[in-house]
């Protein structure tokens, strides 16, 4: 994972400042995925795009519309926690494209309890289909165009979505167009 950041090209300078954060905490955790290990820890998250748009969902605590995503489980990587707690937030499956995972977006950010989360951001392909939260989870969400997306999105969100419409290969309305096949990726 840390060649792939170190590979990724920020979208912005907000980006570019936590692409090097991460990159530097990388170095020196001796348990970057642990989030038991340091108050600084690696999580996974999703930009989810399909035919009816981008997919987020109304943090239960924070009260904002937010990407999917969240703690790595002990074993996993960053991509496949973004598949893992999108669909527990959203009861929906939703493959990474057919080529394998897409690091869209770097970020940086202070949790809720005063941990640091270095997000990594992966694509995600949504089905045509509604989300189905179970119990325990936000019942708060929905589809939204690109623009209306954007327009609920924090500045790192934002970074994110502009960089997902660019790779973007299956465009929700008002965006790109086209279909990816499904991976396990």
């Amino acid at each position: 994972m840390a060649r792939a950041v170190a590979d990724h090209v920020p979208g912005d300078e907000r980006e570019a400042r936590a692409r090097l954060a991460v990159l530097e905490a990388l170095d020196v955790l001796a348990h970057p995925f642990d989030r038991h290990a340091d108050l600084t820890h690696v999580t996974g998250s999703a930009v989810v795009v399909g035919p009816r748009g981008v997919l987020l969902h109304r943090h239960r605590r924070l009260h904002r519309w937010l990407q999917p995503g969240g703690h790595v489980d002990p074993g996993e990587t960053a991509a496949a926690a973004a598949r893992r707690e999108t669909a527990e937030e959203t009861g929906l499956a939703a493959p990474h494209p057919a080529s394998g995972p897409v690091l869209v977006h770097v970020d940086v950010h202070t949790a809720a309890d005063d941990h640091v989360h270095l997000d990594i951001r992966y694509l995600l392909v949504g089905p045509d289909a509604d989300p189905a939260p179970p119990p325990g989870e936000s019942q708060e969400v929905a589809w939204f165009s690109w623009e209306d997306a954007a327009a609920l999105a924090d500045d790192a969100l934002a970074g994110a979505l502009r960089t997902a419409r660019r790779l973007s290969t299956t465009g929700p309305p008002h965006g790109a167009g086209g279909t990816s096949e499904e991976s396990d990726g």
